[in-house]
């Protein structure tokens, strides 16, 4: 066993080459007081661009699935609370056609709005000027439930994924979806549920219990009036 190897043993948090590794279980495992969030450029660019060209990445904290729209959110490995990054690779929904399947077994994934462009400076050769290169792709998508009924949920998907322009750049615009070609079939999604819908949900938790205190005070205060309303007068007892 090398010395790396040993180290890595007694410390698994430390991988091979001392690269940091904080994976368990298929989840990101973070001392308490960290946190992991990334930027959209140091998403695509740190992490995807190596993962694509099977490059050393600077930690070893995204774990990978197969496909992750074949899960339900909440079946995802790690906790809710916490933001959740995943690299996937896509499946076709009819063999080698283009549109990605993305149907899990209580719902679906459903793109909303439009697909920001990810973007980096890189300078000209012909000229001093810089120029901005698109190189990443950023879709969002809701989840729905499909079970019992159709309901949109308060999940989302984050999805990047890299992009190249075709031989011919100066006839296409960058708002052509068609002229840009996906490269490679890994993607990196980030999974989180709307914090608007956490606190909401507290706050329907708290109105809730405060309700259900209400009624049993209530309660407890109609007993205590019956319980003496019950008792004998002089009257009654005709004393």
């Amino acid at each position: 066993m090398s010395i790396e190897d040993k180290k890595h043993a007694e410390n698994p948090s430390v991988g091979v080459k001392g690269k940091l590794s904080f994976v368990r279980d298929g989840a990101i495992k973070l001392p308490p007081g960290f946190r992991f969030q990334p930027t959209d450029q140091e998403i695509v660019f740190q992490y995807l661009v190596r993962k694509v060209f099977s490059c050393p990445l600077p930690a070893s904290i995204i774990p990978e699935i197969v496909n992750i729209c074949k899960f339900n959110p909440w079946d995802l490995p790690g906790e809710w609370e916490q933001e959740r990054y995943f690299f996937s690779k896509k499946e076709a929904k009819y063999g080698h056609g283009n549109r990605v399947n993305r149907k899990s077994s209580d719902g679906y994934w459903k793109a909303t709005g439009f697909d920001k462009h990810i973007t980096r400076c890189c300078s000209n050769n012909s000229s001093s000027r810089k120029k901005e290169m698109i190189t990443g792709m950023k879709k969002t998508l809701v989840f729905y439930k499909t079970k019992p009924s159709t309901n949109r949920t308060h999940w989302i998907m984050h999805e990047y994924r890299l992009v190249h322009s075709p031989p011919s750049p100066t006839t296409t615009t960058s708002n052509d979806k068609k002229s840009w070609i996906q490269m490679g079939n890994w993607v990196l999604c980030h999974v989180l549920l709307n914090k608007r819908s956490r606190k909401s949900t507290e706050d329907d938790n708290e109105k809730k219990l405060a309700s259900r205190e209400q009624l049993m005070n209530q309660e407890f205060t109609r007993n205590d009036m019956i319980s003496i309303d019950c008792k004998p007068t002089s009257k009654s007892l005709n004393l």
